[in-house]
């Protein structure tokens, strides 16, 4: 029995483009042609053909393919690295879908930052943003501070400062920092690692230094950012002054 490239193709349940990308390749071999000018496949290249078929199905790059067949071992490194590689996809996808399970039932913005869809709705805008950037900078302990601290945030410190006009009055300004500063002491106070985050850092102190003084500056206006200074230098100084003078 002899079959045509798309006979061949249909019995393997490909395409006929493909059979011609495996000859090109060098996976499939590709037969003389008959005196009629058509080419005429046996047996074997059905089976190779369908060989081929079952380690792509696996999700075997097409360029290990021939390395796989040639293998003597039953169970080839190549196929180990595949394995590794699938579970970390299936790792991946079950997060993903996790994530969007999250999403969808709080229904919180697609973009919300990984982890955070329960608090997205006390988030601003640029505490948003802020913290897709600490996914990049911090580990996981202290986004789930993080995540902790926005929970808590339920005066709406976060839109209060997000709503603040960049001509914002002294008077305006410091009542905002004073109610900021009361939440940022106890956070100061529950998560001592803010004063010293080095042990919960993913990249170096220099570039997270860096990228937070350019997140900042470039996500909140001059009356913003001199709103968060003063509440972080009034709510070091509370918590200083119930820690007691003794502390260092």
């Amino acid at each position: 029995m002899a079959w045509s490239t798309r006979e061949l193709a249909e019995l393997a349940g490909t395409t006929v483009n493909a059979v011609r990308h495996y000859h090109r390749t060098g996976l499939l071999e590709e037969p003389e042609r008959q005196g009629n000018g058509y080419k005429q496949y046996g047996v074997q290249h059905l089976v190779t053909l369908l060989r081929i078929r079952r380690l792509v199905d696996l999700g075997m790059p097409l360029a290990q393919v021939g390395d796989v067949e040639a293998a003597t071992d039953p169970a080839p490194e190549a196929l180990r690295d595949l394995d590794a590689e699938l579970g970390a996809s299936i790792e991946r996808l079950t997060r993903a879908r996790a994530e969007i399970a999250a999403i969808l039932r709080e229904r919180s913005p697609a973009h919300t930052p990984a982890g955070f869809a329960s608090v997205a709705s006390r988030l601003s805008e640029a505490d948003s943003s802020m913290i897709h950037i600490y996914t990049q900078l911090y580990d996981e302990e202290a986004l789930a501070d993080v995540r902790e601290m926005a929970a808590a945030d339920t005066e709406n410190l976060g839109g209060d400062i997000d709503r603040l006009p960049a001509d914002a009055d002294e008077a305006t300004r410091q009542r905002l920092a004073e109610r900021l500063a009361a939440t940022l002491a106890r956070s100061f106070r529950d998560h001592p690692w803010l004063a010293d985050p080095a042990a919960h850092l993913s990249r170096s102190s220099l570039v997270t230094a860096e990228t937070f003084v350019e997140a900042v500056t470039g996500l909140y206006n001059p009356a913003q950012l001199d709103v968060l200074v003063r509440a972080n230098t009034l709510a070091r100084q509370q918590t200083e002054t119930q820690e007691g003078p003794d502390h260092d």
